[in-house]
C-alpha cells in the first residue's frame, strides 16, 4: 500500500497501517519526516481529542510519544524519524490559561481560544518558555527512541513580533531519532558547499577532510593547505517559510524536508508523515523518487491533497479506499 493518505486520528490509522503491514498489504516505510501541531493551536475541525489542545504541556507531550510509538512500530529497523517542532509561551490570564503561540508557522496559526482550565499551570509563571520541543525530544529518548541530534531551522523570514522584552524567535528545532542503534543515513547526498575557515593566510581548510596531524603545528610552521569543494552538512539550516493557499496551516517548506528524506531514505522507500496537512511530504518524496504514506485528520484536505499529487494519492478512511490509485 504505496502513495496512500489515511483520514482520521493518526493514533488509530497508524494502527491499521501495523495491521496492513504484518498481513502483507502494506510494507514498512524506511523514516518518518513530519510537523506535528503546535501546542495551543487554533481549532479547525472541531474533532475531540484532537492533539495540539490538551489541558497541559505534559499531556500533549504524552499523545506525541503515544503518535510517534505508533510510528515506531512501523517503521524498518535501519529506519529514522524527523520531527520539526516549535515552541510555546506560557501566559496566564484570570479568565483562564493561554497558551500563546510565539513561533507560529503563519500569523493565522496563533491561538484562538483559551482553553478552560480553573487553576494555573504547575511550575509554569506568565511569559515562560515552556519549552515543548526539547520536552518532546525527552520523552521520545526516554520511549525508546535514539536521540541523534538537534538541527536548528533557520528562519530568514520569521513572522513579526510586537515584543520589546525579548528577541523576535527565528528558529524552530528539527530533531533526527532513530530506531535503532545502527540506522540509514546517507551523509553524502546532503554535503554542502564547503565554506572553509582560514588559518594564518589565505587559503581555505575545510577540517572535515583533514587526516591526522594536519592541524598540528608549532611556531612558524603553517597548516597544511587543503581546499574542498563540500563538507559534512552543517546543523543549522536556513530554510524560508512559504505558505501554500488553501491550506488551514503554512505548509512543511519543501526545502526542509529535502535533506531530511536524501538522508533518510533511497529512491523506490516509503516515507510516512502522520501530520501530512496539504501533503508537501508527500510531492517531496515522490519528485525525489520515493513513495509516501501519510494521515491527516482533517479529511477536508482531501481536495487540496489531491489538486497537489494528481493520481499519485490514494485517499483511505477507515482503512477503506476511496479510490484505487495506489501501486
Amino acid at each position: 500500500m504505496r502513495n496512500t493518505v489515511l483520514f482520521g486520528d493518526c493514533r488509530n490509522t497508524l494502527k491499521t497501517l501495523h495491521g496492513q503491514i504484518t498481513t502483507g498489504i502494506s510494507e514498512r516505510p524506511r523514516m518518518c519526516v513530519t510537523s506535528p501541531p503546535y501546542y495551543g493551536l487554533r481549532d479547525y475541525g472541531g474533532e475531540e481529542d484532537q492533539i495540539g489542545q490538551e489541558q497541559t504541556p505534559e499531556k500533549f507531550i504524552d499523545s506525541l510519544v503515544e503518535v510517534f510509538r505508533g510510528v515506531r512500530d512501523v517503521l524498518t529497523d535501519d529506519g529514522t524519524l524527523w520531527v520539526n517542532m516549535g515552541d510555546t509561551y506560557y501566559n496566564y490570564r484570570s479568565d483562564g490559561n493561554y497558551p500563546k503561540q510565539t513561533v507560529s508557522k503563519t500569523k493565522q496559526d496563533l491561538p484562538s481560544f483559551s482553553p478552560a482550565r480553573g487553576n494555573k499551570l504547575e511550575g509554569l509563571k506568565s511569559k515562560d518558555l515552556i519549552g515543548i520541543p526539547w520536552m518532546l525530544a525527552f520523552a521520545l529518548r526516554a520511549d525508546g527512541w535514539y536521540l541523534r541530534q538537534d538541527i536548528i531551522w533557520n528562519k530568514p523570514n520569521p513572522m513579526p513580533e510586537s515584543v520589546r522584552d525579548r528577541c523576535t524567535k527565528a528558529h524552530e528545532y528539527l530533531f533526527l531519532l532513530s530506531k535503532s542503534k545502527n540506522y540509514y543515513y546517507d551523509h553524502e547526498s546532503i554535503k554542502e558547499k564547503a565554506v572553509g575557515e582560514r588559518w594564518g593566510g589565505n587559503t581555505p581548510i575545510n577540517m572535515d577532510n583533514t587526516k591526522d596531524g594536519d592541524n598540528q603545528f608549532s611556531g612558524l610552521t603553517r597548516p597544511r593547505k587543503m581546499v574542498y569543494d563540500k563538507r559534512n552538512r552543517r546543523s543549522v539550516w536556513k530554510v524560508a517559510t512559504k505558505p501554500y493557499k488553501g491550506a488551514h496551516f503554512a505548509t512543511f517548506p519543501r526545502d526542509l524536508i529535502v535533506p531530511c528524506i536524501k538522508a533518510g531514505s533511497q529512491r523506490g522507500d516509503i516515507i510516512l508523515d502522520p501530520f501530512m496537512g496539504s501533503g508537501t511530504t508527500a510531492m517531496t518524496a515522490k519528485e525525489l523518487g520515493r513513495d509516501f504514506i501519510g494521515c491527516e485528520l482533517h479529511d477536508d484536505y482531501g481536495a487540496l491533497i489531491r489538486k497537489r499529487l494528481g493520481l499519485y494519492a490514494s485517499l483511505q478512511t477507515g482503512g477503506t479506499a476511496d479510490t484505487d490509485d495506489s501501486d
